[in-house]
């Protein structure tokens, strides 16, 4: 095998990587002297599988254009997202961008990805696989991806927090672990009662 055919099978592998979804097309027209200008505006969602994501917007005349300006702008903008076990999130957390609220939970293995449309797609690309999301407000995709982009950059891994507080990572899941089993424990006998 050449050299040339070695970086080829690198950059194939590198592109089958990158898994791409596209949240939403929307035709728009803008009325100018002559008559309508017809244009695609694409919002699309990239990441690899492994806790890297992006999202990105493209303008452009034909559907394919647009889609492919999206692309490149996602895969531009990608960001890592710190993974609990490579499976779900840290720590449960709250966002919103412009009028979207939404919720995400940490959820135990097993229980999938229950979120809508938008925010399914970002957990999929991410490699999120148990997760726990509710949006509130708005069903506007671009607010929705912004509002989930928001809440996965907020989030903190035990390793982080560990570092700027000087302390070892142990000691910070020990502490966020009794926090849980108080939390789940009085969750149970509010029930009881």
């Amino acid at each position: 095998m050449s050299k040339q055919q070695a970086k080829n099978n690198q950059k194939e592998k590198g592109a089958t990587e990158i898994v791409e979804r596209l949240v939403s097309i929307n035709r728009v027209s803008k009325t100018v002297k002559g008559g309508k200008n017809m244009s695609f505006a694409a919002l699309v969602v990239v990441g690899d599988k492994n806790g890297r994501v992006g999202f990105g917007k493209g303008n452009a005349t034909e559907v394919s254009d647009a889609k492919n300006k999206a692309f490149e702008a996602a895969k531009k903008a990608m960001m890592k997202v710190s993974l609990k076990e490579g499976r779900t999130i840290h720590h449960d957390i709250f966002a919103r961008f412009c009028s979207a609220k939404v919720y995400l939970r940490s959820a135990p293995a097993g229980t999938g990805v229950i979120a809508g449309g938008p925010m399914r797609a970002i957990f999929e690309c991410a490699g999120i696989h148990d997760i726990v999301a509710k949006s509130v407000g708005t069903s506007n995709p671009y607010n929705m991806v912004g509002a989930t982009f928001e809440a996965l950059k907020g989030l903190f891994s035990p390793k982080s927090v560990a570092e700027k507080r000087s302390k070892e990572i142990s000691e910070i899941v020990k502490r966020r672990n009794l926090a849980i089993n108080h939390h789940h424990g009085s969750e149970v006998k509010s029930e009881q009662n």
